[in-house]
Protein backbone atom coordinates (compact mmCIF):
# COMPACT_ATOMS: atom_id res chain seq x y z
CA UNK A 1 0.00 0.00 0.00
CA UNK A 2 1.46 3.23 -0.77
CA UNK A 3 1.21 6.37 1.43
CA UNK A 4 0.97 9.78 0.98
CA UNK A 5 1.01 12.58 3.53
CA UNK A 6 0.34 16.00 2.98
CA UNK A 7 2.20 18.71 2.04
CA UNK A 8 0.95 21.84 4.61
CA UNK A 9 2.78 24.61 2.52
CA UNK A 10 1.26 23.63 -0.81
CA UNK A 11 -2.52 23.01 0.80
CA UNK A 12 -5.66 25.08 2.10
CA UNK A 13 -8.36 24.61 4.44
CA UNK A 14 -11.26 27.22 3.78
CA UNK A 15 -14.98 27.43 4.57
CA UNK A 16 -17.53 30.30 3.67
CA UNK A 17 -20.50 31.21 5.46
CA UNK A 18 -23.11 34.10 5.32
CA UNK A 19 -23.28 36.61 7.36
CA UNK A 20 -26.83 38.68 7.75
CA UNK A 21 -27.72 36.28 4.95
CA UNK A 22 -26.08 39.60 2.63
CA UNK A 23 -22.43 38.78 2.44
CA UNK A 24 -20.18 36.11 2.93
CA UNK A 25 -17.12 35.74 5.59
CA UNK A 26 -13.91 33.55 4.65
CA UNK A 27 -11.99 31.91 6.67
CA UNK A 28 -9.44 29.08 7.01
CA UNK A 29 -7.52 26.45 9.04
CA UNK A 30 -3.60 26.85 9.25
CA UNK A 31 -2.33 23.69 11.43
CA UNK A 32 -3.78 20.39 9.66
CA UNK A 33 -2.46 17.54 9.14
CA UNK A 34 -3.70 14.89 6.52
CA UNK A 35 -2.57 10.76 5.60
CA UNK A 36 -3.30 8.26 1.96
CA UNK A 37 -3.07 5.15 1.85
CA UNK A 38 -3.81 3.55 -2.24
CA UNK A 39 -2.66 1.12 -4.08
CA UNK A 40 -4.40 2.33 -7.44
CA UNK A 41 -3.56 4.91 -9.77
CA UNK A 42 -6.79 6.14 -10.04
CA UNK A 43 -7.50 6.06 -6.35
CA UNK A 44 -10.54 4.18 -5.50
CA UNK A 45 -8.99 2.18 -3.49
CA UNK A 46 -8.09 4.99 -1.38
CA UNK A 47 -8.19 6.05 2.57
CA UNK A 48 -7.90 9.02 3.62
CA UNK A 49 -7.48 10.71 7.26
CA UNK A 50 -7.49 14.24 7.59
CA UNK A 51 -7.88 16.28 11.21
CA UNK A 52 -7.44 20.09 11.82
CA UNK A 53 -6.53 22.17 15.15
CA UNK A 54 -9.53 24.46 15.43
CA UNK A 55 -7.51 26.96 17.47
CA UNK A 56 -5.64 27.47 13.89
CA UNK A 57 -9.04 29.05 12.62
CA UNK A 58 -8.89 32.18 11.31
CA UNK A 59 -11.34 34.47 9.54
CA UNK A 60 -8.91 38.13 9.46
CA UNK A 61 -11.04 39.28 12.40
CA UNK A 62 -8.94 38.29 16.23
CA UNK A 63 -12.36 38.97 18.10
CA UNK A 64 -14.71 36.64 15.30
CA UNK A 65 -12.16 33.90 15.66
CA UNK A 66 -11.68 34.22 19.33
CA UNK A 67 -15.98 33.96 19.49
CA UNK A 68 -15.56 30.95 17.40
CA UNK A 69 -13.34 28.76 20.03
CA UNK A 70 -15.77 29.75 22.33
CA UNK A 71 -18.55 27.16 23.36
CA UNK A 72 -21.05 28.90 21.57
CA UNK A 73 -19.27 27.57 18.29
CA UNK A 74 -16.24 25.00 18.33
CA UNK A 75 -16.08 24.83 21.95
CA UNK A 76 -12.10 23.88 21.88
CA UNK A 77 -10.98 23.56 25.30
CA UNK A 78 -13.43 20.61 24.88
CA UNK A 79 -13.00 19.54 21.24
CA UNK A 80 -10.06 20.76 19.88
CA UNK A 81 -10.11 19.01 16.51
CA UNK A 82 -12.24 18.48 13.12
CA UNK A 83 -11.82 14.71 11.84
CA UNK A 84 -12.95 13.12 8.59
CA UNK A 85 -12.00 9.77 8.13
CA UNK A 86 -12.68 8.83 4.06
CA UNK A 87 -15.69 5.58 4.07
CA UNK A 88 -15.33 5.52 -0.06
CA UNK A 89 -14.18 7.02 -3.22
CA UNK A 90 -16.02 6.85 -6.64
CA UNK A 91 -14.74 7.50 -10.06
CA UNK A 92 -16.90 9.95 -11.90
CA UNK A 93 -14.88 10.20 -14.83
CA UNK A 94 -11.99 12.09 -16.16
CA UNK A 95 -10.16 13.52 -12.90
CA UNK A 96 -14.18 14.26 -11.10
CA UNK A 97 -14.32 12.25 -8.02
CA UNK A 98 -16.80 11.61 -5.03
CA UNK A 99 -15.15 10.93 -1.70
CA UNK A 100 -17.26 10.08 0.77
CA UNK A 101 -16.63 10.16 4.90
CA UNK A 102 -17.38 11.11 8.14
CA UNK A 103 -16.80 14.13 8.98
CA UNK A 104 -16.11 15.15 12.88
CA UNK A 105 -16.81 18.59 14.44
CA UNK A 106 -16.72 18.54 18.10
CA UNK A 107 -18.64 15.21 19.79
CA UNK A 108 -20.92 14.34 16.68
CA UNK A 109 -20.06 12.71 13.54
CA UNK A 110 -22.05 13.19 10.64
CA UNK A 111 -21.41 11.33 6.66
CA UNK A 112 -20.48 13.80 3.76
CA UNK A 113 -19.51 13.48 0.52
CA UNK A 114 -16.84 16.03 -1.36
CA UNK A 115 -16.36 16.61 -4.78
CA UNK A 116 -13.16 15.82 -5.82
CA UNK A 117 -10.99 16.96 -8.59
CA UNK A 118 -7.69 15.77 -9.69
CA UNK A 119 -5.61 17.87 -10.30
CA UNK A 120 -2.57 15.70 -11.44
CA UNK A 121 0.73 14.91 -10.36
CA UNK A 122 4.23 15.79 -11.19
CA UNK A 123 7.51 15.34 -8.82
CA UNK A 124 9.06 17.88 -7.52
CA UNK A 125 12.67 19.76 -7.00
CA UNK A 126 13.64 17.47 -4.30
CA UNK A 127 13.07 13.97 -6.30
CA UNK A 128 9.54 13.94 -4.44
CA UNK A 129 6.17 12.62 -6.16
CA UNK A 130 3.35 14.88 -5.84
CA UNK A 131 -0.34 14.88 -6.61
CA UNK A 132 -2.91 17.53 -6.38
CA UNK A 133 -6.83 17.62 -5.60
CA UNK A 134 -9.15 20.17 -4.87
CA UNK A 135 -12.46 19.10 -3.33
CA UNK A 136 -15.45 21.06 -2.36
CA UNK A 137 -19.05 20.14 -0.14
CA UNK A 138 -20.90 21.95 2.72
CA UNK A 139 -22.40 21.37 5.58
CA UNK A 140 -25.04 22.20 7.86
CA UNK A 141 -23.20 23.59 10.84
CA UNK A 142 -26.20 23.00 12.98
CA UNK A 143 -26.01 19.03 12.16
CA UNK A 144 -23.08 19.47 14.76
CA UNK A 145 -24.25 20.83 17.34
CA UNK A 146 -23.34 25.13 16.37
CA UNK A 147 -26.53 26.24 17.12
CA UNK A 148 -25.40 29.73 18.27
CA UNK A 149 -27.38 32.57 16.50
CA UNK A 150 -28.55 36.47 16.57
CA UNK A 151 -30.43 38.44 14.86
CA UNK A 152 -29.72 41.72 12.56
CA UNK A 153 -32.49 44.55 12.44
CA UNK A 154 -34.30 43.45 9.78
CA UNK A 155 -34.29 39.80 11.34
CA UNK A 156 -32.07 38.37 8.99
CA UNK A 157 -29.66 35.31 10.53
CA UNK A 158 -26.28 36.82 11.84
CA UNK A 159 -24.43 33.73 10.68
CA UNK A 160 -25.93 31.31 8.15
CA UNK A 161 -26.54 27.30 8.70
CA UNK A 162 -24.67 26.08 5.31
CA UNK A 163 -20.82 26.52 5.56
CA UNK A 164 -18.77 25.78 2.24
CA UNK A 165 -16.06 23.76 2.18
CA UNK A 166 -13.15 24.86 -0.18
CA UNK A 167 -10.00 22.27 0.22
CA UNK A 168 -6.70 22.11 -1.96
CA UNK A 169 -4.61 19.64 -1.12
CA UNK A 170 -1.08 18.28 -2.59
CA UNK A 171 0.11 14.70 -1.06
CA UNK A 172 3.30 13.79 -1.25
CA UNK A 173 3.96 10.00 -1.54
CA UNK A 174 6.14 8.60 0.93
CA UNK A 175 6.77 4.94 0.54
Amino acid sequence: MSKYKIDPLHSEIEFKIKHLMISTVNGRFGVFDAEMESDKADFTDARITFECDVDSINTGVADRDAHLRTADFFDTARWPKIKFASTGIKHKGGPAYDLTGDFTIRDVTRPVVLGCVFGGSDVDAYGQNKYGFDLTGAVKRSDFGLTFQAYGGAGSAMVGDEVKLLISVQMTKVA
